[in-house]
């Protein structure tokens, strides 16, 4: 490959900030919905969202993300990263303008599916560019400086959001985005070289459309069961199983692509493949309980946009502070004695969710939130080095795309799961008091506990409204105790994958013969240090 030529240091800093910005822009743009999510459920401050709709406002995003971002790295190649990072910058901005002044839910999601696609151009362009700007010894450097902006935007987020909500309407929270693309973009256009790889890799259109429709045909149908509380049902079962075989042929089509943009075989390996499938259950966990946790805050303990923002801090912090950490601690004691602890805490910090009622003392749960990011920042970094670089240099970038395909899979599947398993509880809580209802309003008080306290406030109420707030503590715990279940099963995972690999059987040497001393291959693997 012919490497560019070396960019004055001061140009290489002021080219890693921008890069900065654009990932500080998606970062934000996760966080600051969460926030949104009770006011956007609100029939008078918001859309009057369903939990279903919430979903999709959440998934879509993740969904279109997932799915491009494998492929978005081949355009890079054919047409520069420099000029695909701005496109994804302008999708991005103009999308966020439309779900800003979006009429109603489903204008919502469209948006939100629309700024999918501007962040799946983002993502690979920016670490592209990293990587061309970058070389030797200062490329580790900038790829670290860079990941901080993860930490800040997650710390931000909530916050940012918070005064919005506070001081103007829902759409504030994406219309803040626009000055942010307009500041990226200046930057890219005065500094950013149009780096090419000479390697131009082919698009892959069957499989974008193959890993699209199977996505969202699975998650449509595992909402859908949420909304109707039947899995037998045909508008259940039929798009989940469509979707089930849509992806199995995803997987067939990659399989025979003589250069595939998602490499399945790479999934073969028990570490990568192992370690992959742990994270995507562990980003599943995590999309769930913070889907819970939204309407937790607001809804249940009525907090405003500004103190919900405020006690989501420490998740951030945590996530800040545990990266390093436990980076520091693999290279001390290996990966498997830190990453399989870490990731059984923050199971069973998930699960103590299901121990918070509606009088629950914000410090316990600030307590709590600091332990799930510091625990999944134990987890998710070191993990995620050790998989990349157990992969030939070679295989580096179908490595990275495999890796965050999957994890945006988790978590968009987590959030359709996650809030199904809410709205079912929730459901068969409240029925007995929905009897007691005009005929007209039963429904409204069915679908979610912010439209119950709408109606209770409408009736006059009150009792209405405890019972619906007692509904949803219950269906947060049996939620809780789910999502518990599944982070234990990508714990029993990680410990399959980081096994340590088998040592091949030397024969005994003779005394004082030393051929074989420091000579021994390393096995296959082995640059994962699981023992």
């Amino acid at each position: 490959m012919t490497m560019p030529p070396t960019l004055p240091k001061f140009r290489q800093q002021l080219i890693l900030a921008v890069l900065m910005v654009c990932s500080l822009l998606i970062w934000l743009d996760n966080t600051v919905l969460s926030i949104t999510l009770e006011t956007l459920a609100d029939p008078v401050r918001g859309l009057g969202a369903s939990p279903a709709e919430l979903q999709w406002a959440t998934g879509a995003y993740t969904l279109v993300f997932a799915t491009l971002m494998f492929t978005a790295g081949a355009l890079g190649d054919s047409f520069g990263h420099r000029n695909v990072l701005a496109v994804g910058l302008v999708v991005f901005g103009a999308a966020s303008i439309w779900a800003a002044y979006a009429g109603g839910a489903g204008q919502l999601i469209a948006a939100r599916a629309a700024m999918g696609v501007g962040a799946a151009l983002i993502m690979p362009a920016n670490f592209a560019i990293l990587l061309w700007t970058f070389t030797g010894p200062g490329r580790a450097t900038a790829i670290a400086i860079s990941s901080t902006s993860t930490g800040v935007g997650m710390a931000a987020g909530p916050v940012l959001a918070g005064v919005l909500l506070s001081h103007f309407w829902w759409g504030s929270v994406f219309l803040v985005n626009v000055p942010v693309v307009v500041l990226a973009l200046a930057g890219i256009v005065l500094l950013v070289p149009n780096f090419r790889s000479p390697t131009v890799r082919p698009l892959d259109p069957a499989g974008i459309l193959l890993s699209i429709t199977g996505l969202a045909a699975l998650t449509y149908g595992l909402i859908r069961a949420g909304q109707v509380d039947d899995w037998s049902r045909w508008d259940v079962w039929a798009p989940i199983a469509a979707g089930l075989v849509l992806l199995a042929a995803f997987v067939l089509v990659e399989l025979n692509t003589r250069q595939p943009s998602f490499d399945p075989r790479l999934l073969a390996q028990r570490a990568f493949g192992g370690g992959n499938a742990a994270m995507a259950l562990l980003l599943f966990s995590v999309a769930a309980v913070t889907f819970y946790n939204a309407f937790y805050l607001q809804g249940a303990l009525g907090y405003s946009p500004m103190k919900a923002g405020l006690a989501n801090v420490p998740t951030a912090v945590g996530a800040v502070v545990g990266a390093p950490l436990g980076a520091r601690l693999v290279r001390r004691w290996s990966l498997r004695p830190v990453a399989v602890p870490a990731l059984a805490v923050a199971a069973f910090a998930m699960g103590a969710v299901g121990f918070f009622d509606l009088d629950t003392p914000l410090l316990w749960i600030g307590a709590l939130l600091l332990v799930q990011g510091l625990s999944v920042g134990m987890v998710l970094a070191p993990v995620t080095g050790a998989l990349i670089s157990s992969l030939p240099l070679e295989q580096s970038g179908a490595g990275s795309a495999v890796t965050n395909t999957a994890r945006q899979a988790g978590s968009v599947i987590g959030i359709a799961v996650g809030g199904t398993l809410m709205s079912i509880a929730y459901r068969d809580a409240i029925e007995p008091s929905v009897s007691g209802v005009p005929a007209a309003l039963q429904d409204s008080v069915r679908v979610s506990a912010e439209q119950a306290r709408h109606v209770a406030a409408t009736l006059d109420r009150p009792a209405l409204a405890q019972t619906a707030d007692h509904a949803f503590i219950h269906s947060l715990h049996v939620g809780a105790v789910w999502i518990m279940l599944i982070a234990l099963a990508a714990t029993a995972v990680l410990v399959f994958a980081l096994r340590p690999a088998a040592r091949p059987a030397r024969p005994a040497q003779e005394p004082g013969d030393g051929s074989r001393s420091g000579n021994q291959p390393t096995p296959a693997g082995a640059e994962v240090k699981s023992h």
